[in-house]
């Protein structure tokens, strides 16, 4: 049972939403004396019936901003969101069930000068408390739960996002563990073969890096053939079109080159179209 009160709880320390509350619950207290009238009003006169009702209904507001506004504005440590559990959310409804109760009570004894109070005048009076407490626990409730729908949705988006950034990855394979790379299409710049292995340049936080992995640019065209801008342009090179710096011509085909990179990549007459039809 201590385990179970002691568990974190969210504390409700939205003030906006809080006043937006109060007024609410304040309107309601208003609404349900006047509609059911648990308190006996028929021998009242119009005059003392619109203190009462507008009196509790006031009375209600204070001790709502009181406990909901006010003392968690002054003591901020004590209704810290990461120390608060079920334990002390019980103990906070029934502190406010208290204090709108008693404010409630005394209230209605000074209006009527009543000397002895019926149990069944107490029993009404804890009855207009307790509506507001349990108003504010169906909304907190009703809070927690748009809360937590609405961030199951946000992760639910992440994890879709992050599935589909990880099948978009271009991950080349090598014969050697430590040599595996996983990088975005986009980031990536030249692919040019040196015999057994391949150089990959990419672009990483603002400048090119260059990895070398013992694999073929066969392979990597296997990898990469979902790709219409990331085209084999030469047997000894791969480049993503998107990255083209300038193009330049000669009798033997064209010459590419890229920023930040200090040779050109060729391009042999059999790849010219698939060149022009990613362009």
């Amino acid at each position: 049972m201590l385990k179970f009160l002691n568990k974190p709880y969210p504390f409700n320390d939205d003030l906006r939403h809080n006043a937006k509350i109060i007024l609410f619950i304040s309107l309601g207290v208003l609404a349900f004396l006047l509609i059911f009238q648990p308190i006996e009003i028929s021998t009242f006169s119009t005059k003392e019936i619109i203190y009462l009702v507008t009196g509790l209904a006031v009375s209600t507001f204070l001790v709502l901003s009181l406990n909901l506004i006010v003392l968690p504005s002054l003591f901020p440590k004590i209704f810290d969101n990461n120390t608060w559990n079920i334990k002390r959310e019980i103990i906070w409804n029934l502190w406010i069930l208290l204090t709108i109760s008693s404010s409630d009570l005394l209230f209605y004894t000074q209006l009527f000068d009543v000397l002895e109070i019926r149990f069944s005048d107490i029993g009404k009076i804890i009855l207009l408390g307790f509506l507001p407490v349990a108003v504010l626990i169906v909304i907190n409730q009703e809070r927690l739960l748009r809360s937590h729908l609405k961030s199951a949705q946000q992760l639910n988006k992440k994890l879709l996002d992050s599935k589909q950034l990880k099948e978009k990855l271009i991950h080349f394979e090598s014969d050697y563990k430590k040599d595996k790379l996983s990088i975005a299409p986009d980031s990536l710049l030249v692919i040019k073969s040196a015999d057994n292995y391949i150089e990959v340049y990419y672009k990483s936080d603002g400048a090119v890096k260059k990895q070398l992995i013992r694999s073929s640019l066969k392979k990597v065209i296997e990898t990469i053939n979902e790709s219409d801008y990331i085209i084999r342009c030469h047997r000894t090179f791969i480049v993503n079109t998107n990255h083209i710096k300038e193009i330049e011509g000669n009798s033997q085909g064209y010459k590419l080159y890229f920023e930040m990179l200090d040779f050109p990549v060729l391009v042999s007459q059999q790849y010219i179209k698939s060149l022009k039809d990613a362009i």
